[in-house]
């Protein structure tokens, strides 16, 4: 998931750089200074706020020296007003020498923030469960496909979410029930939902346990093979690691539940 938003970084950079040409009051100099263009994008990358009432993204100086407090630990608020401007607001006294931080995201992934900013939020409850869909139907959004709902939890825990998304793929091999299980959903039918959860519980654990099982066998092939890389071609490669190594005890606790769920 970490290198799928890298990539999608990536794509918006090579966007950024052909954009610059359209520009006519820059010169070909800079326009064409590689080390310049990346330093410019990624100033305003890690730096801009969506304004939550239209989408739009902006710089606004002061604001973007906030760092990032994680769960429980943000000092600041951030608002706006109908013209777009924007407030800071304490969230409680502050005395001098406190820091001031807001959230940079969902605090449940921390694969994001490392992509994005390049940190890790170790204080992170849990994280996205790594199960991916491409181009995921609206019905599958409508059950909760979404990274800051489809999450395992530090202490082996796994959000309903990721149960109901994996039914309705399961459910695929027979439309009929699957249109049954949805609209259950649709209805708030719990009852209904249950009982196709108890019913198709052996199939969906099976899938859950072969996804997570993956997931830890690559990230230890990752971390096995981590001796050949060169640091300091890679700086960053031993915060990677430790990511990797904090999504890897999740993933082991989650491992041990699903055990013990079939035990």
């Amino acid at each position: 998931y970490a290198a799928e938003v890298s990539l999608v970084e990536k794509r918006c950079l090579r966007q950024f750089v052909q954009s610059l040409s359209e520009i006519p009051f820059l010169s070909d100099r800079t326009k064409q200074n590689e080390v310049l263009t990346t330093w410019a994008f990624s100033i305003v990358h890690t730096r801009y706020f969506t304004v939550p009432n239209n989408g739009d993204v902006c710089i606004v100086p002061m604001a973007d020296f906030f760092n990032h407090g994680g769960v429980e630990e943000e000092e600041v608020n951030i608002s706006y007003d109908d013209n777009g401007n924007c407030f800071a607001y304490s969230n409680y006294d502050i005395t001098a020498g406190q820091p001031l931080r807001i959230c940079y995201g969902d605090p449940t992934n921390p694969s994001n923030l490392l992509a994005r900013y390049g940190f890790l939020d170790e204080s992170s409850p849990a994280t996205f469960c790594k199960y991916v869909i491409p181009n995921p139907s609206q019905e599958v959004l409508e059950l909760g496909y979404d990274p800051s709902r489809m999450l395992f939890y530090n202490d082996g825990g796994i959000s309903q979410e990721v149960w109901d998304v994996l039914l309705y793929q399961e459910l695929a091999q027979n439309p009929q029930e699957q249109l049954n299980y949805y609209q259950a959903h649709l209805t708030g039918n719990e009852a209904l939902k249950q009982q196709y959860h108890e019913q198709y519980f052996s199939k969906t654990h099976s899938t859950l346990q072969k996804h997570v099982d993956y997931l830890v066998n690559e990230l230890e092939e990752l971390s096995e093979n981590s001796w050949r890389r060169d640091l300091d071609r890679h700086p960053r490669f031993g915060l990677l690691m430790k990511h990797n190594e904090f999504v890897k005890c999740t993933l082991e606790a989650v491992q041990d539940n699903l055990d013990n769920m079939w035990s």
